[in-house]
């Protein structure tokens, strides 16, 4: 590897920096100058920044510890009295995009007496169920509310949101892949969640007595925490099948009652805004590519934009309100659960190969992805200006320029 990936990260933080202020002058979250300079970087602009395995990497590692973060950040006593909210409001946020995505799909793709196109159909509305939950954390990051109800209410479904992914996914796929077994894959995803309790216990148990015992060098305790998040994120990938955020955001949950939490905190969140988070958002809008596009295409794109965007407000916020969330949490948790990312690619990606879906849906999707992660930040901007008193409680200090 040359050293022109030394050059890549200096561009990509001088210009995630610099829209970044441009967008917080216009009273925006910063996350979306971050989107907006990788699409400028990138390609499908001035064609300066390209992908590369290097930044692909970081990229992943950006988004590990920023979970990581929303996790230390996160009330798991909020977490666990709103168990059954969670799925009530992750199960609607799944098949209500299900639903009307397949039916968008279904316009363009008609699927009468053709149970191949059907699946197809189907499998673009399996696309819009998974929720990148990494957009909307640091946007409430940057606004001082992750420790609010609505928040910690995403982040948990959005947990949940990702496990039924796993399943929805897997049930088409096995209709069309004998070798598929749901039962197995089932039985893993289970099976992640069972051991995170067993050793979310032992871990936060020893954890927090050598934290009390040992509280002489605390930068032993960070380079302890980044392994755990890495080990479990490892884990939850490699050996359950589940997307290792999920395994971040629960490391930092199991680490995230002990005397330091807070320190830990700062420190990742240091690590992250100088050089992880801008990377991974700049990587999205780099791995952008405008392909031509006619009529035809652009109507699908607008129909499903529309469509991935309304069904995950209304879908969630109606769960959020048969739960007993006020009018206000009821839009930002249904605002909070909108960005589609890397996992919509990568499903599309496989997709794809598998002859599963048309090709005329995947630029739509790939350009609903993107508009997706931008609305999003600045949706929630205006969810959270005002609540029924008028004021928010901020608990966390925003990012400062």
């Amino acid at each position: 590897m040359s050293e022109g990936y030394l050059l890549d990260i200096a561009l990509i933080l001088l210009s995630t920096k610099f829209f970044g202020i441009i967008t917080k002058k216009f009273k925006l979250p910063q996350v979306v100058g971050a989107l907006v300079a990788g699409v400028i970087m990138g390609p499908a602009v001035l064609n300066i920044v390209h992908e590369s395995d290097f930044i692909s990497k970081v990229a992943e590692l950006g988004v590990i510890v920023l979970m990581f973060n929303a996790g230390l950040e996160s009330n798991i006593e909020q977490l666990k009295s709103a168990g059954k909210d969670l799925v009530i409001i992750a199960l609607l946020g799944v098949l209500v995009p299900l639903v009307g995505c397949f039916l968008i799909a279904s316009i363009f793709n008609p699927h009468i007496s053709n149970r191949t196109v059907l699946m197809q159909n189907i499998f673009v509305g399996a696309v819009f169920t998974a929720t990148s939950v990494s957009i909307t954390v640091e946007t409430l990051r940057e606004m001082g509310k992750m420790s609010t109800k609505s928040a910690n209410a995403v982040l948990g479904a959005a947990i949940v949101d990702d496990v039924m992914g796993i399943i929805v996914l897997t049930v088409i796929t096995s209709i069309t892949d004998p070798k598929i077994s749901i039962v197995k894959v089932l039985g893993k995803v289970a099976a992640f969640f069972v051991v995170s309790i067993i050793a979310g216990m032992v871990v936060s148990k020893l954890f927090g007595k050598w934290v009390e015992k040992y509280n002489i060098d605390k930068r032993r305790f960070v380079i302890a925490a980044f392994v755990v998040c890495l080990l479990l994120s490892y884990s939850a990938d490699t050996f359950f099948g589940v997307a290792d955020i999920t395994g971040a955001y629960i490391a930092g949950l199991i680490l995230s009652r002990n005397k330091e939490t807070d320190y830990l905190s700062r420190r990742f969140d240091t690590l992250s805004y100088i050089l992880l988070t801008p990377i991974f958002f700049a990587s999205i809008g780099i791995d952008i590519k405008i392909p031509h596009m006619g009529m035809t295409t652009v109507i699908i794109t607008l129909s499903l934009a529309f469509m991935a965007l309304i069904t995950k407000i209304i879908g969630c916020g109606i769960g959020a309100k048969v739960c007993g969330y006020n009018k206000n949490e009821v839009l930002q948790v249904g605002v909070g659960m909108i960005p589609r990312g890397e996992v919509a690619l990568v499903i599309a990606s496989k997709g794809m190969k598998m002859n599963m879906m048309n090709d005329m849906f995947l630029t739509p999707i790939i350009i609903t992805v993107i508009i997706a992660a931008i609305s999003a930040p600045i949706l929630l901007k205006f969810a959270y200006a005002k609540n029924d008193s008028g004021v928010e409680k901020v608990v966390n200090k925003p990012i400062e320029n």
